[in-house]
């Protein structure tokens, strides 16, 4: 599981948050802070992978969290995704440069929350595979950078459709060792059977992934879904 902490000033936002990180697979919320000295205290306590990290608190800043982090001495710093509210171009470049594994401008939905995570759940497992190995070829390495970048999913899907809703699935899919149910991709992504097969039945009418039909010994064929590499 990837421990993860949320933090973020607003209450109601900071618990929203932590529902939409349960409801992703492979995720647990370890703890909340919604201070600056809240922050750097639960990192330092409960050693979290992840932080879901705001910039704007109300004693101090998001990015002067991740930077006094980055400066620790003997201590693992985590991985920091940004949510927040601030736009500005500085404010990305430096969180860029202190070494953010994503940045989420507010508001957002859960679909756009699981999004990312999924993308890195998806290098964390890269990583792990390539853990035992003294050395990296060539292809290994961009498997990794690969892993950070969105799939190509149609920019302006179809009316009904949602360029968000469709990466998470897209994601999902890809990051699955076998072929899955459309009951099996809304539990992974936390979308309800029906909308997981909808965009599941459009995905494939794309030809971005393969409708493939698994027989048991009685009843109808089960319907299960791979990526077209």
């Amino acid at each position: 599981m990837i421990r993860t902490l949320v933090v973020d000033d607003d209450f109601r936002v900071n618990h929203i948050h932590c529902d939409y990180v349960s409801r992703v697979e492979g995720f647990e919320v370890v703890g909340q802070a919604a201070t600056f000295a809240e922050a750097l205290d639960a990192v330092r306590t409960l050693h979290p992978d992840l932080i879901l990290l705001d910039i704007f608190l109300p004693d101090g800043n998001g990015l002067e969290v991740l930077r006094r982090l980055t400066g620790d001495e003997g201590g693992t710093r985590p991985d920091a995704l940004m949510i927040t509210a601030d736009r500005d171009l500085a404010s990305v470049r430096t969180a860029m440069k202190l070494g953010a594994v994503g940045y989420l401008v507010k508001p957002f939905g859960s679909p756009d929350l699981a999004e990312r995570l999924i993308t890195y759940r998806e290098l964390q497992h890269r990583v792990d595979a390539l853990d035992q190995t003294a050395e990296t070829e060539q292809a290994d390495v961009d498997a990794l950078f690969s892993a950070v970048r969105p799939p190509a999913v149609p920019r302006i899907p179809a009316k009904g459709h949602s360029a968000p809703t469709l990466t998470l699935l897209h994601r999902a899919l890809r990051s699955a060792h076998d072929a899955l149910s459309a009951s099996e991709v809304a539990e992974l992504t936390g979308v309800s059977r029906a909308t997981a097969q909808r965009y599941l039945s459009y995905l494939v009418k794309e030809g971005m992934v393969r409708l493939e039909l698994r027989y048991g010994a009685t009843g109808r064929p089960e319907h299960r879904y791979r990526v077209v590499h």
